[in-house]
């Protein structure tokens, strides 16, 4: 039994759209704009990465510190995320019951394949991770729950690309052209041929287009609930798992997972 169909988040509103409230957009986009690695950040590199005036900023890292989503470090006046935004994020990740479901399956594949298995969904013009299991063999590529990972070079996220319909593909496609456009004929090359590849392999791969030493294939499924298309990727170093290990060995096995998967939350 197929999942019902969801509505994905839109593109940016527009002025003319009465219902939309530009500063709260602008105040959730300064809360979205820390990274995993960034421990503080200043008014200056928040408007830089929101592409907001100064001055603007200012009042919005204000606000948002005097209501507890973030916190002011006097010293180098710099601001971290506060303990309200862990309050948001904890209580999103304790409901989401794919996580308790996926997670048994995702060690069993990690330790099998000597790489990193996870799970996430997309957020704005990235993916980002809500579960990972990794190997306890596995040196190196270490990511974790609230990671980031590029949207159209990972296999994470060109999986999440290929689970949405072409109507809601081509204006998100659109946006992330404008972004850089110099780089984008090589990115539209990886995305399309990731598109084929998941209609006929079942998986999306990214073999060093993420970054150079990395490999990985991905699936996407519908989780149910409303929520968007959720994705689970198997990767990890190159000299550890190369493109004919994940395709011949992990893909079988990671398609049958995210079927059982499936099948656990349509019960």
């Amino acid at each position: 039994m197929s999942a019902p169909r969801v509505s994905h988040p839109a593109p940016p509103r527009t002025k003319e759209d009465r219902h939309f409230v530009t500063a709260l957009a602008r105040g959730l986009d300064v809360l979205a704009c820390f990274r995993s690695g960034d421990k503080v950040l200043g008014n200056q590199e928040i408007a830089q990465r929101c592409k907001l005036p100064k001055s603007t900023v200012s009042r919005l890292t204000y606000t948002l510190t005097r209501q507890g989503y973030l916190i002011h470090i006097e010293e180098i006046g710099k601001y971290r995320l506060g303990t309200a935004t862990l309050s948001l994020g904890s209580t999103m990740l304790v409901r989401l019951d794919v996580r308790q479901i996926a997670r048994p399956l995702m060690q069993e594949l990690a330790d099998f394949a000597t790489a990193e298995v996870s799970l996430g969904t997309r957020d704005r013009f990235s993916m980002i991770y809500v579960e990972n299991c990794r190997s306890s063999a596995l040196l190196t590529l270490s990511l974790d729950v609230g990671s980031r990972i590029a949207l159209a070079t990972s296999a994470i996220g060109r999986a999440w690309l290929a689970a949405i319909t072409e109507d809601e593909r081509r204006p998100l496609l659109e946006q992330l052209r404008a972004r850089d456009e110099q780089a984008w004929p090589e990115v539209q090359a990886g995305v399309d041929k990731a598109l084929q590849d998941y209609r006929s392999l079942g998986v999306a791969c990214s073999f060093g287009d993420w970054q150079k030493n990395v490999n990985a294939i991905a699936r996407a499924f519908q989780p149910g609930g409303g929520l968007p298309p959720m994705v689970i990727n198997c990767g990890g170093p190159s000299f550890t798992v190369s493109p004919e290990f994940l395709l011949g060995e992990v893909r079988p096995r990671l398609v049958e997972m995210v079927s059982r998967i499936e099948a656990a939350l349509n019960r």
